[in-house]
């Protein structure tokens, strides 16, 4: 793994992989930076600005099978990821947002998964603050599906209806019932209650109808 940027992020998880067993890059542009996190990491970290070729090509990028770029710079992270993937055909790569309006730039460009902790801390809240209703918990672009959890309605056609008799669109599965605390799988035969959480994997574009099955005044998120 090549690791682009010895912050905080980059340093934590540099840590973690290789605690786990991970051969484990980390490349930093940062001198100052870079004789800090060397007293630690030494051979594993490497001095040099992650944007040019020689640099990934002295890290092992030929032979990386994941490069992750969390500088602090969006340009820098993308471009880093753009040529691990394109002129090296690193197979995954993953990339810090740092400025959460840039999230749709790095989506135009294919650099995904793309994480933006801003983003991240928004998707906390809203899981949290109930008034959000439905909350947009996953978009698996590459596999065209999406999961999405939200609380059932008192007004919810789904609303004392048994799970196999929910009205479901094709293409979309309840997969979990959150419950006083705890979630289990459902079965065909369970009861849906107003005020429980619901879990449903779906494809992209459905999400209107299954929001008129559990909540149809929910609040669209995201």
């Amino acid at each position: 793994m090549i690791i682009a940027g010895a912050g905080k992020v980059g340093w934590s998880l540099t840590r973690e992989l290789i605690d786990k067993g991970h051969e484990v890059t980390l490349l930093e542009g940062r001198r100052s930076r870079y004789l800090q996190v060397e007293q630690e990491l030494e051979h594993r970290i490497q001095y040099g600005d992650a944007t040019e070729l020689w640099v990934l090509e002295r890290a092992g990028i030929a032979r990386a099978d994941l490069t992750i770029a969390v500088t602090g710079d969006d340009e820098d992270n993308i471009l880093i990821c753009q040529m691990a993937r394109d002129k090296y055909l690193c197979e995954r790569i993953v990339a810090r947002v740092n400025n959460p309006r840039n999230l749709q730039h790095f989506k135009l460009l294919g650099i995904e998964p793309a994480v933006s902790a801003t983003d991240l801390i928004l998707r906390l809240i809203e899981h949290e603050v109930p008034d959000y209703g439905l909350v947009h918990l996953l978009d698996l672009a590459g596999d065209r599906l999406e999961i999405i959890e939200m609380t059932v309605a008192e007004n919810a056609p789904a609303a004392g209806s048994q799970v196999g008799d929910v009205q479901m669109p094709e293409g979309s599965l309840i997969i979990s019932i959150l419950r006083e605390g705890g979630g289990f799988v459902p079965k065909p035969s369970t009861q849906i209650n107003a005020g429980d959480d619901v879990l449903v994997v779906l494809d992209p574009g459905l999400m209107d109808a299954i929001t008129l099955q559990f909540d149809p005044n929910a609040k669209r998120n995201g």
